[in-house]
Parts: structure tokens; sequence; C-alpha cells
């Protein structure tokens, strides 16, 4: 078995740090900012140093290859996105390129033998904070192997014409022009020169803290569905309007709110998640009765049948009277759950083992790249705890023992896979 070294962890996580420091604990590095650039610099500069070759792709992907011994054999890929959310921490994402970082290294650096290409890549915009979605890269670069109702979302025509948040007329197709790092399309990750895909990530959430367990072998990315609840009344003056004569859409809102939590949780399923996180309130004015309220629900489990009971109760709201307010009932997207590789989650469970790691698997009830790219070849990810399960904020911590931990048990899969 081999072991990464924790000084070089400790150097690579330092450094990337600084690349959008926020000045109080955290990052904010939009993809393709000049945060990021200087993240991606840096990359280049520590894999050519070790003889690595520096590939990009037409979406500014970046691939960084040592040779295999066997001349001809694909290529065994690791990698995630160095993008953040605003105000993020230091480890979502980036995690998964140090590690990748440091499993060339430690190959490098120990002679290790393999006879595959090792290639450590960056993912461009998966958190899609300042053009939106999230994981538009990979949707582009997967995306005649995506379920067609999410491929259609991802279609790269599309991708270009984003607009950023901030700005509303800078596109992402103006910013992918301007970057030094924007390639050719036939470097693209694809099924004829990539054997296979490992991601290293925080587990942004509380579960293997709880377990007292230092990996997650990840399993599968949660089925989920999003819909949008609206509900319509009538718009009138705050002051004027007797209670008993109102039609406020917000009211009405906030009881079924209610009466889905009451309902779902009735199922006494303690794994399943879901969550109400957007609302639109018309015409938002503290004078006026609310006459529209559009709010999302998002649920997330691995069983299907349980998301359809799940469902059946979110449709019901349709058929009942709140607040003298008509209700309609609209899906936004939906997908199945994704399960990974079982022979490469076997090599991360093995591996774990043999490094005497605690471990569990466990699933992912976030989305990531490495999703998308299993609908492509073979993929798994590997989990580090996240302190107190945070994520996407500035007290995002995982210990230096545990990344160096899991870029271990993914540099031992990764030789098993080069073997097989």
């Amino acid at each position: 078995m081999f072991t990464c070294d924790k000084d070089r962890m400790n150097d690579k996580i330092t450094t990337f740090s600084k690349f959008g420091d926020a000045g109080h604990g955290g990052i904010t590095r939009y993809s393709l900012s000049p945060e990021a650039h200087m993240a991606r610099d840096y990359f280049v500069k520590r894999m050519e140093a070790i003889g690595a070759t520096i590939e990009t792709d037409d979406m500014a992907n970046m691939y960084a290859t040592l040779p295999g011994s066997e001349p001809g054999l694909k290529r065994i890929v690791m990698g995630s996105h160095a993008d953040s959310v605003r105000n993020g921490g230091n480890y979502d994402g980036i995690l998964g390129v140090i590690g990748a970082m440091e499993v060339l290294e430690a190959i490098a650096a120990e002679k290790i033998p393999h006879r595959h290409p090792v290639t450590a890549m960056i993912w461009t915009n998966e958190e899609g904070s300042l053009y939106p979605p999230a994981m538009m890269s990979s949707g582009v670069i997967c995306n005649e192997y995506l379920p067609p109702e999410i491929g259609k979302k991802f279609k790269k025509a599309d991708m270009l014409a984003s607009k950023s948040v901030l700005d509303k007329t800078t596109t992402f197709g103006d910013a992918l022009s301007a970057s030094p790092y924007k390639g050719e399309e036939k470097n693209r990750l694809n099924p004829n020169d990539y054997e296979a895909m490992f991601e290293l990530h925080i587990e942004q959430g509380p579960i293997l803290e709880d377990a007292g367990k230092d990996v997650g072998v990840v399993t599968c990315v949660l089925g989920m569905f999003n819909y949008r609840i609206r509900f319509f009344g009538q718009s009138d003056h705050a002051g004027t309007t007797p209670m008993h004569k109102r039609q406020d859409a917000l009211f009405a809102a906030a009881q079924a709110l209610c009466y889905l939590h009451e309902e779902i949780d009735k199922l006494e399923r303690p794994e399943l998640v879901y969550t109400t996180g957007e609302i639109l309130c018309h015409p938002n004015v503290h004078t006026v009765i609310p006459d529209m309220v559009d709010f999302s629900i998002d649920v997330r489990h691995e069983d299907p049948e349980l998301r359809a009971k799940v469902l059946e109760i979110v449709k019901s709201l349709e058929t009942k009277e709140w607040a003298r307010c008509r209700c309609e009932v609209e899906m936004a997207w939906q997908r199945d759950t994704v399960y990974f590789d079982k022979e490469l989650v076997g090599f991360v469970k093995e591996s774990a083992d043999e490094l005497g790691a605690s471990n569990q698997f466990i699933n992912s009830g976030a989305g990531h790249d490495a999703q998308f790219a299993s609908y492509m070849i073979p993929t798994t990810m590997i989990f580090v705890p996240s302190k107190d399960g945070h994520s996407h904020c500035e007290p995002e911590f995982t210990s230096v023992e545990s990344c160096t931990e899991g870029a271990s048990v993914m540099l031992n899969a990764l030789l098993k896979a080069d073997q097989k």
C-alpha cells in the first residue's frame, strides 16, 4: 500500500486558499475569474514540475497527465472543480483537484509503477455561481450520454449564452473566449481515451463525523425532484381589507408548507430530506396583501418508490383549498438516483480497509461532476469528513490528516483499477 504526503497536501491546501481569499477564512473564486486563473496557473506549475503534460479543452477543462508504462492504454482520471460559491470554503471542489495532484506527485516522487496514463483534472464552472447552471462543463462534455431530459438543459450554445449574475451582460462565452485556458474540443474527456474516473470530495454533511468514520465509500448520488408550488389570491390594501374577506396567497402558502412538513414526516423516513429554499412573493410590498406566492420544494432520496409517495403529497395540494386561494403544482426538474461503478466502489472500499481507514458506504445528496461523468465512463467518489457538517460557507473545514488519508485511498484505488 502507498500513502500520500501530509506536508505536500498542506502546502497545496494553504496555497490554493490564497486565490480568492475573502479575508475571513474562506474564498470567493468564481469560475474563469482572475482568482480562478491564479489557481489554474498554480496547478500548471506543480504538474509541469513533475513532468506532466497539460491539455485544455473547449470548455477550459484542464488535464495534467503522467504517461504509463504501456503505450496505448486509456487514461485513468481524477479531479473536481476549482471554483467556489460566494464566500465559500477552502475544501469543496478544490480538495478533489488537490487530491488528484497529490496522487500524481506521489507517483512521481515514489516512482510508483503504473500501466495506464494517470490524469489530474479541473472541471470548469461546477458551482455555476457566476454563470448558471451548476455542473455546466460536465453537462456539456457528457451531454450525448445524459438522459435526454437532463441533456437538453446543458446544450453548449445555451451555456455560452449564460449571463453573469453580477452584471447581467457578460456571458460565460465571453469569459471563456478571454481565458488563456480555452483549448480544443479534441482534448475533452471521452470514453475512447479514458478508462475510469475518481473524485475525492468533502462529505458536505455530518454523517461521517457523527459515525466516527474516516472515509465515505460513495455508492450513488441521490435521486431527487424539484417542484414549484404557486398560490394565487387577490391583492388588496393591507389597512382596509377585513381579515375574513382576504385571499392572502402568502398565508395560504404558509399553511401548505406546514401541511407538507406534517404529512411527509408521517412517512417516518429520517434519511429522506426535503427543502424549501426559494420563495417569491408578489407584489412584495408591505402595504399590499400578496396575490401570488411561488415556492420550491426539493426532495431527495435513493428509493424511487419513496420519492413517488412524497410526490403524491406534493401534488395533493392542488386538490385542497388554502385560505380561499388557488394552488398550482408544477415540476421544475427531476433526476433518478445515479449509481457509481460497482467495481470502482469496491476498489475504494478495499483500499480504505487495507490502509486501516475506518469507513462506511454513503450516498451523496449533492450533485457533482462525477455524477454526469458516470453516464460516460466508469466513475466513483470518495468522501472525507466535514467538521460539523459545514460546507458552502467559510467555516467549512477538513483536517489535513483526513485530506491526506482520502488521497491515499484514491491513490491505491486507482492502482487497483490500473492493474485490472
